[in-house]
């Protein structure tokens, strides 16, 4: 159409029929006179209407479906990230259960053996300065520690302090094969010298070529001059293996320590010696032998035949 004066006016009067249809329908109510002419509009085009809702709809749906799936993962997301969290939480307690344990076993040993200790904590392992059989604590000299000083933990002995920094301290370990202690034994105070064989037993040398030593034994610390580089009383194991004696000034025995040298964590460095000598106080307790069981024997005596049972029949 073009734009002339006569469509404007057209237009301009078709505006102003649908505004007074539309105000006689809204004053008409349910009377309104307009009533049958929707009605037959709703008849003719109500299943287009349906038709292209019908149409629409699927679109609608996927796309709130889509809306739906990316709350699920978002969701899902959400509660794998608390599941973690939980885990770690989960991991962080069982390691400080853990820490608590050994503290607390640590803090018994050196209880018993009257010993000034620093808690420390492992934080690296591995060869240092020329030592196969090391560990790195987290405690130097700025904690008081000093070079030859005993180091323990609750099970025993785990070596001495080699080399001290403001914060962090080298330890050698018990079973370095450059370590040697001198070691007591428990039930016959009999003296000797322990080494370090790495993942084997510790190796001791008994002065005393005829000592009486058997498996089982146990054995602690000696003791060094001024407590340097180890105070007396600390356990260092027991005894798994004996060599026969040939007659000669030492005898050979094997030892398995008490310490895992394998799963170090909480340790503790001796810094102030016991005023006197704990000897066997440190030891854990041994476990009670256990009381035989009595047993009773039943002997069942054998009875004599019945009477009447000779065979014959009374009469």
């Amino acid at each position: 159409m073009r734009d002339t004066r006569e469509s404007r006016l057209l237009l301009v009067l078709l505006i102003a029929i649908a505004f007074a249809l539309i105000t006689v329908d809204i004053r008409g109510g349910e009377d309104s006179p307009v009533d049958g002419a929707r009605q037959a509009a709703a008849t003719v085009f109500g299943p287009v209407e349906n038709g292209v809702s019908s149409a629409v709809d699927p679109i609608g749906n996927a796309i709130a479906a889509v809306k739906d799936s990316g709350e699920r993962h978002n969701r899902v997301s959400e509660l794998e990230r608390e599941n973690a969290a939980l885990k770690a939480k989960l991991g962080s307690d069982d390691r400080n259960r853990s820490k608590i344990r050994q503290l607390d076993s640590m803090l018994k040993t050196a209880g018993a053996g009257q010993y000034g200790i620093k808690g420390a904590q492992v934080i690296a392992i591995g060869a240092a300065q020329g030592f196969s059989w090391t560990v790195t604590i987290d405690s130097g000299a700025n904690d008081g520690l000093k070079r030859d000083m005993t180091v323990l933990n609750g099970d025993g002995l785990v070596g001495r302090v080699t080399t001290v920094g403001p914060n962090t301290a080298t330890v050698l370990l018990a079973n370095d094969p450059d370590f040697t202690v001198g070691t007591r034994m428990e039930r016959t105070d009999e003296l000797g010298f322990a080494s370090g064989q790495g993942d084997r037993p510790l190796r001791v040398q008994l002065l005393n070529g005829k000592a009486n030593v058997k498996k089982g034994d146990r054995l602690v610390t000696f003791g060094s001059q001024a407590d340097k580089p180890f105070v007396p009383g600390v356990p260092v194991g027991q005894v798994v293996r004996v060599d026969p004696s040939g007659g000669d000034l030492t005898r050979t025995i094997y030892v398995k320590p008490y310490v895992g040298f394998t799963k170090l964590d909480v340790v503790g460095v001796v810094v102030q010696a016991p005023r006197t000598d704990p000897r066997d106080e440190v030891l854990p307790s041994k476990p009670a032998k256990p009381k035989p069981t009595p047993t009773v024997t039943v002997t069942a005596t054998p009875s004599g035949p019945p009477a009447g049972a000779n065979g014959n029949v009374e009469q």
